[in-house]
C-alpha cells in the first residue's frame, strides 16, 4: 500500500528533522505544511527530505487542508494518509503499528492513542487530559464511540477521508474527524502509543489562548454534528 504523511509544523525548527527522519522508510512521501513559521522549520524539513508547503493561513486544520489538496492532485494516490505532529513528541517509528488495522484487517481509520500508551511525566498538561476525557466520554454518549483520545497521530484510509468532506480550519480537525468517521460508519480502531515531552513550547496546551480556544472550539463541534 502507498502510504503519504502530512506533518503541520509552526516554528518547530529543533524538532522537525528528527521527526522525519523517525518516520519509517516504507513511507512513500513526507508532507511538512509550514504553517507561518518564523524560524527555520522550511528550511530543516527540506534537508531532511520532505516535501514542504507553505501555508500563510494559521491553523492546525487549514495546514492539514493545504496537504491533502497537494496529495490531491498527484497523478498516483495514496492508499493511506497519516498524520503526525511536528513537535517529536509522538514516536514516529511507530507509524507500522497505526497502519497495520488498515492494511491487514481492513479497517479504515486508526488512531493513535495516548491514553493507552506509555505517557511520559508532563508530556500532557492537567486540561489536556481532562480536555480528552470529557470530549471522548461526550462523544461515548451521544454518538455510541469507543475513543479513548482525540491524538492527532493517526492514519486513515485515503478514499475514507476525503468522503469525509473535513472543513475544520484549527482546533476541532481531529475531533470532526473521528465524528464524521463515526457517523457514516467507518470501521476505526485505537492503537496504543507511546507520548513523551514535545520540544519548545505548546502553541495550544502551551497557552491561556490555546487551551480555551482548542476547549470551545471541540465542545462546539460535538455539538454542532450531533
Amino acid at each position: 500500500m502507498k502510504i503519504d504523511v502530512i506533518i503541520p509544523a509552526f516554528n518547530e525548527e529543533n524538532s522537525i528533522g528528527k521527526v522525519i527522519n523517525d518516520i519509517p522508510k516504507l513511507v512513500r512521501n513526507v508532507v511538512v505544511v509550514n504553517n507561518r513559521s518564523t524560524d527555520l522549520t522550511k528550511e530543516v524539513a527540506q534537508n531532511a527530505g520532505a516535501i514542504v508547503l507553505d501555508e500563510l493561513q494559521m491553523g492546525y486544520g487549514k495546514a492539514c487542508l493545504t496537504g491533502m489538496d497537494f496529495i490531491s492532485k498527484q497523478k498516483v494516490l495514496p492508499d493511506i494518509l497519516v498524520f503526525l505532529d511536528g513537535d517529536y513528541s509522538d514516536y514516529p517509528e511507530q507509524l507500522l503499528d497505526l497502519v497495520k488495522p488498515i492494511m491487514e484487517d481492513d479497517f479504515d481509520m486508526v488512531i493513535g492513542s495516548r491514553a493507552l500508551g506509555n505517557r511520559e511525566s508532563g508530556s500532557m498538561t492537567i486540561p489536556q487530559v481532562f480536555g480528552n476525557w470529557l470530549s471522548t466520554s461526550l462523544m461515548r454518549l451521544i454518538y455510541k464511540t469507543s475513543y479513548t483520545d482525540l491524538g492527532p497521530f493517526r492514519a486513515i484510509k485515503w478514499d475514507k477521508l476525503t468522503a469525509l468532506g473535513m472543513v475544520d480550519q484549527n482546533y476541532g480537525w481531529t475531533i470532526e474527524m473521528q465524528i464524521k468517521a463515526a457517523k457514516a460508519g467507518y470501521k476505526t480502531t485505537e492503537v496504543p502509543v507511546d507520548y513523551k515531552k514535545r520540544i519548545g513550547i505548546s502553541k495550544v496546551s502551551g497557552t491561556v489562548k490555546g487551551v480555551f480556544g482548542a476547549g470551545y472550539k471541540i465542545l462546539w463541534t460535538i455539538y454542532k454534528y450531533w
